[in-house]
């Protein structure tokens, strides 16, 4: 099996390779901490008569800053993967059909750069692990 020389690489390159998903990360966690200060209470308004968003924005909220920051994680998943909580009777189809487009374009881009992080963050572990 042939070996990866990352030792010989460029040093901007290799910072790039190994540091960018950690970068990405610091920007994802800012990201989320804007939504859950700036829109996870129009999200909320949005979902009222879901009862899955309802049960835990109740038990989250009074967490602080932390509880709404996993919330705002919550209602991403429900929104974006909608399914499974619709066949199980957690949320409202219709709320979610009505779900505000410019609130789900900024949760499709917290996904989105989330599971660029995830691709880029493997293709670096398996680069290190060929060392």
């Amino acid at each position: 099996m042939a070996m990866i020389d990352i030792y010989s690489w460029p040093h901007e390159i290799s910072l790039l390779v190994f540091g960018g998903p950690i970068l990405l990360a610091i920007i994802s966690l800012a990201f989320s901490l804007y939504l859950s200060r700036r829109h996870l209470d129009a999200m909320l308004e949005a979902l009222k008569g879901s009862r899955y968003i309802a049960v835990w924005a109740a038990g989250l909220e009074s967490l602080g800053w932390f509880g709404r920051f996993m919330l705002t994680a919550k209602v991403s998943g429900m929104v974006t993967w909608p399914g499974p909580g619709i066949r199980a009777g957690e949320l409202d189809s219709d709320e979610i059909r009505n779900f505000p487009a410019h609130l789900q374009r900024l949760l499709t881009a917290k996904n989105v750069l989330n599971g660029i992080i995830l691709a880029w963050g493997a293709v670096a572990f398996v680069l290190l692990k060929l060392q």
